[in-house]
């Protein structure tokens, strides 16, 4: 009996020293500095998001990863493209007609949500499923994150940062910083990003001037601005405006 027991035991101190080896190598590999360094990496990328948004509450957003990315691209390209165009204007400066169509075309539930509108998603799901054409369900924070922070594509990691911008976002900045800034970085053409590049170069007036029409006809573009012109409409985006316009009027935005 008693040799049976120490032959347990014996076992026992074998197993438990095999995995004592193993941490031991894997303490090897991980060394505690490194350990150390990988969480303070893991701080900075949790809190860099935060770090780099809240100053954009106050500050002009002049340049985003989406204009550098979409400018290498046509640098790169052979093909003809237009020059790279962009112009910040403060809120009062851009017509409020504009603001109304990108709401109504892109997110009408935008003044209630909280940066993602659940709804939205459900029904985009209900009709991917069963169509080619792809919907999508993001809010105008989201766009806004992606333009801002990320890179244009479908994939989880990406979802997932967009996500994670959208709250910080949501969280240090009023609805009316939101807007401002997306209307002064969204493309609505061919590198074209804001309202007022857009309006001098497809209506040859200031953004402040936009009458419901060109508003409706400048939202009509944003699923895809390098496709469908403001300026030469489809009948597509024809048809797309005239329900945009007709859905402007019942939110009377006043900035």
């Amino acid at each position: 009996m008693s040799s049976h027991r120490i032959r347990v035991s014996s076992g026992f101190r074998q197993r438990r020293s095999g995995a004592g080896r193993l941490a031991g190598s894997l303490r090897w590999l991980w060394p505690r500095r490194w350990r150390a360094r990988l969480l303070v990496i893991a701080v900075i990328l949790l809190l860099l998001p935060p770090l780099l948004i809240l100053p954009c509450r106050w500050l002009p957003v002049v340049q985003t990863t989406f204009m550098v990315n979409s400018r290498v691209a046509a640098l790169l390209d052979s093909r003809p493209h237009p020059s790279f165009a962009r112009d910040w204007e403060p809120m009062e400066n851009i017509s409020p007609r504009l603001a109304e169509a990108v709401i109504a075309a892109e997110d009408q539930r935008f003044f209630i949500h909280s940066g993602f509108d659940m709804e939205a998603m459900m029904r985009a799901w209900r009709h991917n499923r069963n169509h080619q054409r792809v919907r999508g369900g993001s809010t105008i924070t989201q766009q806004l994150a992606k333009n801002l922070f990320l890179w244009s594509g479908r994939s989880y990691v990406r979802k997932g940062l967009e996500a994670y911008a959208t709250f910080w976002i949501e969280l240090l900045w009023p609805k009316q910083r939101i807007l401002e800034v997306y209307l002064n970085v969204v493309e609505f053409g061919d590198q074209t990003y804001g309202a007022e590049a857009a309006a001098q170069r497809y209506f040859r007036k200031p953004a402040a001037r936009l009458n419901a029409r060109e508003a409706a006809l400048l939202a009509a573009v944003l699923p895809s601005p390098r496709r469908w012109l403001a300026a030469q409409p489809s009948r597509f985006v024809n048809a797309r405006a005239a329900r945009i316009q007709s859905e402007m009027a019942p939110l009377d935005y006043r900035p």
